[in-house]
C-alpha cells in the first residue's frame, strides 16, 4: 500500500517536470526540469523493480542515472560555450 502512493507520488511529480520543461521560460530551467524527469524514472525503475521482485531494475536504474548525469553536463556545456568539444576554462568572449 505504502509503496503504491510513493509510486503515485512519484509519476504526479514527473507530471509536473514535464509541465515545467515545456512552459520553461529560460533553457535553463529547462535543463534542470529534465534531469528531474530524469530523477524521477529512476525512482519509478527502483520501485517498480521492488513491486515486481525484479532486482535487475535497479542495474537499470543505475545505468540510466548516469547516462543522466552525462546528458545533462554535455547539455550544459553546449548551451554555455555553444560547442562540445570547447576545452573549457575561459568564458566565450574573454580576452
Amino acid at each position: 500500500m505504502i509503496l503504491a502512493a510513493a509510486t503515485l507520488a512519484v509519476l504526479v511529480a514527473l507530471l509536473l517536470g514535464v509541465i515545467r520543461a515545456l512552459r520553461g521560460p529560460t533553457v535553463f530551467d529547462r535543463v534542470l526540469a529534465a534531469n528531474a524527469i530524469g530523477t524521477g524514472a529512476i525512482m519509478l525503475l527502483a520501485l517498480i523493480g521492488f513491486l515486481t521482485g525484479r532486482p535487475e531494475f535497479l542495474d537499470i536504474g543505475i545505468l540510466y542515472a548516469l547516462l543522466n548525469i552525462i546528458g545533462t553536463l554535455a547539455v550544459l556545456k553546449f548551451f554555455r560555450y555553444g560547442d562540445l568539444s570547447h576545452p573549457g576554462g575561459k568564458e566565450p568572449g574573454d580576452a
